[in-house]
């Protein structure tokens, strides 16, 4: 498996298993056209875009490319990397017709055609070690979910960080993972807790 530490915006749920079976990383649905109208997972993207950056992984049909250039000029001042997925006829196996354009999308996808894909993006894959991930039993132990006036911590959190404050405990992690270590966000939790502000 190969990790990727580099978010990855993908159209749906089923492109997430899909790269889930070959890359170790964090990858977020789309939801389809749905992401017109959903501003938390807008500004979750604009966020990532600028601090990580964001790969763009859609079907080559053209609602793919819809997609595609709508992020690109929604998230303009973000750094986004473009993976391109060939023309494949075909149809997935979980579908009894191929798609209108007839053409196999992500979640068809051989494992060599997506790392192909990525590594013309400009994406580096490691097999490194994994860093140790911050777990929602931390975000209870620091106070953040579960306990009397975790709320409002969190809402203060994802205040500080610049986050949409309707956002889960559950949508917080991965992010979470990607811009902090665990001792950092430990240490960010221990300067909220004294009331000191962050560097």
């Amino acid at each position: 498996m190969k990790r990727l530490d580099i978010p990855i915006a993908v159209e749906g749920k089923y492109d997430v298993m899909r790269l889930k079976e070959e890359i170790d990383g964090t990858i977020i649905p789309l939801d389809g056209f749905r992401i017109y109208k959903d501003k938390e997972k807008l500004s979750l993207l604009r966020r990532l875009a600028k601090e990580k950056g964001l790969i763009i992984l859609t079907d080559s049909d053209s609602a793919g490319f819809q997609l595609r250039n709508f992020l690109r000029s929604t998230l303009f001042d973000g750094a986004l990397y473009h993976a391109y997925i060939p023309d494949v006829y075909g149809k997935e196996k979980r579908k009894r017709l191929p798609g209108k354009e007839g053409k196999i999308g992500v979640e068809g996808m051989s494992a060599d055609i997506l790392i192909q894909a990525l590594e013309k993006a400009g994406i580096f894959l490691s097999q490194g070690e994994k860093k140790e991930p911050i777990t929602s039993f931390d975000l209870f132990s620091l106070g953040f979910s579960g306990a009397p006036g975790a709320e409002k911590r969190r809402k203060n959190l994802l205040k500080r960080l610049s986050l949409p404050e309707r956002m889960t405990t559950k949508a917080l992690l991965p992010v979470l993972n990607l811009l902090y270590t665990k001792d950092a966000f430990f240490a960010l939790a221990e300067k909220m807790e004294n009331g000191e502000d962050e560097e």
